[in-house]
C-alpha cells in the first residue's frame, strides 16, 4: 500500500501545481520528477499549501503541527529551492513558485550533491523538450505569457533608442534591482548533462529582487554587484544571446540569456511560434537592399526565422536574407551579426502590452486559463473554499448569458460581486 500512498501524494501535489496559471500537466514523467525533488510526505505537505504568500503560522495551521516544526520544514524547503522566502511587512512569508520559471530551474542553477542532476536533466528533457503537453500549457496556454524578449539597445539607431521605455531595457532592470544573483543557466546545464550543451556562457542566469534575495540567502545563486551583472550582460550580447525576461514592468525577477539551441523558451518559439508563446519586444528586424546574402544572421537568430532567397527562380541571382516578420521576436541579435549593416530594428506598428507587476500578470493568466477561482478561494484545506472554487470555476466557464442566469438562480450577492469583478478583469485583459 505504501506505493499507492506515494502515488496519491504526488497526484495531490500535481493538482496543487495546476491550480496556479503556470501548471504542469500530469504524466508519469512529472511524477518521476517530483519524486526526485520531494519524498511522499513532503509532497503531501506542499500539496496543502496556499497559492498566495503565507506565513509559518499559516502553514502550521494548515499542517496541524507546532509553529516551530512548520518553520523548520519551510526553511528546509527554501534551502533546497522548492519554496521562496521573502520579507514583507516586517514578517517572513513563503510561496511555492510555479515549476517554470521556478523550482524546476532552481534544481539546476548550481551544482548539487543532494540531487541526481543527470537523471533529473534526462527527465526534464523528455517532459519539456520532447513531449508537447507541458511546453504548450506553459508557453501557448493564453494571450498573456510569463516571459518577454528585450530588445538589444546596441542594435537600435539613436533615434529609435529614445523610444525604449525603462522596463524594456535590461540595464534599467539591473539598475532598479534591490538584489542581484547569478546562477548556472538551467537550460545549458541540463543539456550539458546530456552531452548537448553549446559553448555559450553557463554562469549567466540573472535573478533579481525578492527571488534573488531568497536564492542568495540559501546559496542557490551568488550575489553580485550591478557592475558585474552588466559585464555579464555585455558578454551575453557578444555571444549573440537574446535577453528573455519576466513579463512585467516592475520588480522583474529574472533575465535569461538565451541561445537558439538550448533555451526552453526559444525552442518553444521554434516549435509553436504561430501560437505566440513569447511576448516580443516593440521592435522588428527588417532587411535593407545592401544585404549580400552572406548568411551570418541565420545561425544566431534565436527564433530560426531567417532564410536566404535568390532574386531569380531555380536558385539563380543574388541571395539576400528574408525574415518572417510574423515570427520575429525583436531581439536584435541578427543586427549585431551583420557586417554590412543591412539589418535594422524598426518599431512595430502596434505596441506590445506588458503587465504592470506579477499580480497583474498572474490574474490575467488565471482569467485566460480558467483558474481565477483558485486564486480567490485559496485555502484548499477548507471544504468551503474547495466548494466555492468549484462553483465559481463552473460558472466562469459559462457563456455570459448562462453566467447571468446562474447568478440569478443562486441569489448570492457575493457571487454577483465576484462575477462583476471577473467581468472587469476580463475587460482589462482585452483592452
Amino acid at each position: 500500500m505504501a506505493h499507492l500512498t506515494a502515488r496519491s501524494s504526488y497526484a495531490r501535489l500535481t493538482e496543487r501545481l495546476n491550480r496556479f496559471p503556470q501548471g504542469a500537466p500530469p504524466s508519469e514523467l512529472l511524477e518521476k520528477i517530483l519524486a526526485l525533488l520531494f519524498d511522499p510526505k513532503e509532497a503531501d505537505l506542499v500539496a496543502r499549501l496556499p497559492l498566495r504568500p503565507f506565513s509559518a503560522a499559516k502553514a502550521a495551521r494548515v499542517w496541524s503541527m507546532p509553529s516551530v516544526q512548520a518553520q523548520n520544514l519551510l526553511e528546509q524547503f527554501a534551502a533546497r529551492g522548492l519554496l521562496v522566502d521573502m520579507q514583507q511587512g516586517g514578517q517572513v512569508l513563503y510561496v511555492l513558485p510555479p515549476p517554470m520559471a521556478g523550482f524546476f530551474e532552481f534544481a539546476l542553477m548550481r551544482v548539487r550533491e543532494d540531487l541526481d542532476q543527470k537523471l533529473l536533466s534526462r527527465l526534464f528533457e523528455q517532459y519539456i523538450s520532447v513531449e508537447d503537453d507541458f511546453v504548450r500549457a506553459l508557453f501557448a496556454g493564453g494571450e498573456t505569457q510569463f516571459g518577454r524578449v528585450l530588445v538589444g539597445e546596441d542594435a537600435l539607431s539613436s533615434e529609435h533608442a529614445l523610444h525604449v521605455l525603462d522596463y524594456e531595457r535590461a540595464e534599467a532592470v539591473i539598475d532598479a534591482a534591490t538584489h542581484i544573483g547569478i546562477g548556472l543557466c538551467y537550460c545549458r546545464h541540463k543539456r550539458a548533462h546530456l552531452g548537448k550543451a553549446c559553448a555559450a556562457e553557463m554562469d549567466i542566469c540573472m535573478t533579481f529582487n525578492s527571488v534573488a534575495a531568497s536564492l542568495i540567502r540559501h546559496g542557490q545563486v551568488r550575489r553580485v554587484e550591478r557592475s558585474e551583472c552588466k559585464e555579464l550582460l555585455r558578454k551575453a550580447r557578444e555571444q549573440n544571446l537574446a535577453q528573455f525576461a519576466e513579463n512585467v514592468q516592475r520588480d522583474v525577477n529574472f533575465i535569461c540569456n538565451c541561445c537558439p539551441c538550448c533555451c526552453e523558451a526559444m525552442l518553444a518559439h521554434q516549435r509553436f511560434g504561430h501560437e505566440h508563446p513569447i511576448h516580443t519586444s516593440n521592435f522588428i528586424a527588417t532587411v535593407a537592399e545592401n544585404c549580400s546574402g552572406c548568411g551570418r544572421c541565420l545561425p544566431v537568430c534565436p527564433a530560426k526565422i531567417i532564410t536566404l532567397e535568390t532574386e531569380q527562380p531555380a536558385g539563380r541571382g543574388r541571395k539576400r536574407a528574408v525574415i518572417d516578420e510574423t515570427l520575429c521576436l525583436g531581439c536584435g541579435v541578427c543586427v549585431r551579426a551583420c557586417r554590412l549593416q543591412a539589418l535594422h530594428m524598426n518599431p512595430r506598428a502596434q505596441r506590445v502590452i506588458t503587465p504592470v507587476n506579477a499580480v497583474h500578470k498572474t490574474v490575467l493568466m488565471a482569467i485566460e486559463r480558467g483558474t481565477l477561482q483558485h486564486l480567490i478561494f485559496d485555502n484548499q484545506v477548507l471544504w468551503s473554499h474547495r466548494a466555492l472554487a468549484a462553483l465559481l470555476g463552473g460558472i466562469l466557464k459559462l457563456s455570459p448569458v448562462k453566467r447571468a442566469l446562474a447568478q440569478s438562480q443562486t441569489g448570492s450577492r457575493y457571487l454577483e460581486q465576484l462575477c462583476a469583478k471577473v467581468n472587469i478583469l476580463r475587460n482589462d485583459a482585452t483592452s
